[in-house]
């Protein structure tokens, strides 16, 4: 099992904002989890990933006028549907269409998709607002037979979501080896054939299918970085969906798809995080 670094912030005074803004500059340097109460943030990274130096960093820069006090806590690979189960992961609804879960919920409401997901590490239940923005596009969009690729798969759930509305097959990528582990139990425990889970990063697009979507729910920093892979992985025809950044950022998104002919075609936002849809 994957051990991770535990990083708890107080912050003082605390307010969704000052969260938001932490959660983003961690997500940054790689954190993948995040949950925030009414007196801060708690955050986890891949132990192996884990940079002091870098959290200090964040901490001593950041833009608010606010006090930040940290405890660092290693945390041993256990049984992580426990926790969530415990402290974070509660069944939601999406749209009125699409109801999330673990194996370990009662009581599931019902809606026209189901989907079963015990997350462990990984992120991406659909609690978050870039995971939900994300999962709404998908419900909306018409995704008969089309070839997705899915950046950064986490838990696996964007894909899961694709193939139960119809894709033909969902190339989902995912960097980190604990959470590509659990995206193919999520694949199997709903039953999604045609997903082909793949350890790596965007250097992995040059094997895949053209994809006739491509959806990228990470970070800013790494959708600058990889933009040039997710374009030439796409067909000339093809749609991006794009998340994990704060609106303030699209311009940046912007500026960097504009040399390819995609163009926002659609801006989502949510708790001041945003999602697009760039088309040609």
């Amino acid at each position: 099992m994957t051990d991770y670094q535990e990083v708890r912030v107080d912050i003082t005074p605390c307010s969704e904002a000052a969260c938001d803004l932490l959660a983003a500059f961690l997500a940054d340097v790689g954190y993948e989890s995040f949950v925030t109460d009414e007196s801060g943030l708690t955050a986890y990274i891949n132990a192996d990933l884990f940079d002091a130096e870098a959290l200090a960093a964040i901490l001593a820069d950041f833009p608010m006028e606010v006090k930040l006090s940290e405890t660092v806590t290693r945390v041993e690979g256990q049984d992580w549907n426990e926790e969530w189960e415990k402290n974070y992961f509660q069944p939601i609804v999406v749209a009125d269409r699409c109801v999330i879960h673990s194996t370990f919920h009662k009581d599931v409401p019902s809606a026209t998709y189901d989907i079963v997901i015990d997350p462990k590490m990984a992120f991406g239940t659909g609690h978050h607002a870039t995971t939900s923005l994300m999962l709404e596009y998908l419900l909306d969009l018409d995704l008969s037979g089309l070839q997705v690729t899915d950046m950064g798969t986490g838990t696996g759930i964007l894909s899961i979501l694709a193939i139960m509305r119809g894709a033909a097959g969902a190339s989902a990528i995912e960097i980190d080896p604990g959470a590509c582990e659990n995206a193919g139990e999520n694949v199997k425990l709903n039953a999604t054939e045609g997903i082909n889970l793949i350890l790596g990063d965007a250097s992995a697009l040059a094997a895949c299918p053209k994809a006739d979507l491509l959806i990228a729910n990470i970070n800013r920093n790494i959708i600058l970085a990889d933009f040039d892979l997710y374009e030439a992985n796409m067909k000339p025809q093809a749609q991006m969906l794009l998340s994990g950044f704060y609106e303030q950022d699209v311009p940046l998104i912007e500026a960097r798809a504009l040399p390819y002919g995609l163009r926002v075609a659609e801006k989502k936002v949510r708790d001041g995080w945003c999602a697009l849809r760039l088309a040609r």
